[in-house]
C-alpha cells in the first residue's frame, strides 16, 4: 500500500478548544489508482484532504506513505513523495504557464531555485503529458477554469511524486471541462502509476471514472470499488440523503 490511514481522527485543536470533524477512519491505496472521495458538505472531505497532504495535523491516529508516518517526514522530503492540487486560484496571474508548472520543481532546485536540465525536461514532460503545449507561454490569469485545472495537474506532475491529491478539481468547470479532468486523471493513474485521490461533488462522473470510491459520513469512511460498496448497501444508502439512486446498469444517478 503506498496510502494509508489508521484510526485517523479529524479536526481541530487549539488552547481553546478541540473539535472533531470525522474519526476511526481507515483506508488504503495501491498504486496506480484513481479513488474519488465523496460526501455531503460540510462533512470534512476538504479537513481529510488537508490532513493526508500534511497541511494540518491528525487529532488522533495515523497517515503512512509508503510504510511511513507522514509525521517522519520533512517538508522536502514529503513535497517529494506527495503532490496537492487545492481549488485556491495563482495569486501570481502574470506567470506564464510554463512557470508556474516549474514552480513543481521547487523540491528539487537549489537555494536559488535555478532549473537545471533535469528539471526542464520534468516541466516539458509534465507539460507533454497533460497536453497543454500551446499554453506554454501563455499568462496564467489569461486561460480558461479548464485549462487553468490542466496547468495544475501539470505542477504536479512536474514535482514527480507518486501520490497527487486534488481538492475538488471539477469546481466551477462546464461539463465537458469535468470530463476531461477527469479522463485526464484517470489515464495518468493507469499509465504513469499515480496513485490519485481527489474530492469531488460530480457524483455520477466520479461513479463512472474512479477505480475505487471513499464515502466519507458522519458515521465514518467505507471504501471499496463502487461495485462492492453499492452490494455492501454503502452507495444507496449515501446518495439517499439526498433523495438520490445509483442506477447501477447505466451508472446514472437518478431523482428519486
Amino acid at each position: 500500500m503506498i496510502l494509508e490511514l489508521h484510526n485517523l481522527h479529524i479536526g481541530y485543536d487549539d488552547d481553546a478548544s478541540r473539535y472533531v470533524v470525522a474519526e476511526a477512519l481507515n483506508a488504503s491505496l495501491h498504486r496506480g489508482t484513481l479513488a474519488c472521495l465523496v460526501g455531503a458538505n460540510g462533512v470534512g472531505k476538504s479537513t481529510l484532504m488537508r490532513t493526508l497532504s500534511g497541511f494540518q495535523s491528525a487529532l488522533q491516529g495515523t497517515v503512512c506513505i509508503s510504510g511511513q508516518a507522514i509525521g517522519e517526514y520533512t517538508p522536502r522530503e514529503l513535497a517529494e513523495r506527495v503532490g496537492v492540487v487545492l481549488t485556491e486560484r495563482e495569486s501570481t496571474p502574470d506567470l506564464t504557464v510554463e512557470e508556474v508548472v516549474a514552480i513543481g520543481r521547487m523540491p528539487y532546485t537549489n537555494f536559488w531555485g535555478r532549473l537545471t536540465m533535469v528539471d526542464r525536461q520534468a516541466v516539458d514532460e509534465a507539460i507533454s503529458l497533460v497536453g497543454i503545449e500551446s499554453l506554454r507561454y501563455k499568462k496564467i490569469g489569461r486561460v480558461s477554469d479548464g485549462e487553468r485545472q490542466k496547468v495544475m495537474i501539470a505542477k504536479a506532475l512536474a514535482q514527480q511524486t507518486d501520490i497527487i491529491l486534488l481538492d475538488e478539481p471539477t469546481a466551477f468547470l462546464d461539463y465537458g471541462s469535468k470530463v476531461s479532468v477527469m479522463r485526464l486523471l484517470r489515464q495518468l493513474a493507469h499509465e504513469q502509476g499515480k496513485t490519485i485521490l481527489l474530492s469531488t461533488h460530480d457524483l455520477e462522473i466520479a461513479f463512472q471514472t474512479a477505480d475505487e470510491v471513499w464515502i466519507l459520513q458522519r458515521d465514518g469512511l467505507r471504501t471499496g470499488t463502487l461495485e462492492a460498496l453499492e452490494q455492501q448497501g454503502a452507495v444507496s444508502a449515501f446518495l439517499a440523503t439526498s433523495g438520490l439512486h445509483y442506477e447501477a446498469t447505466s451508472k446514472r444517478i437518478i431523482l428519486v
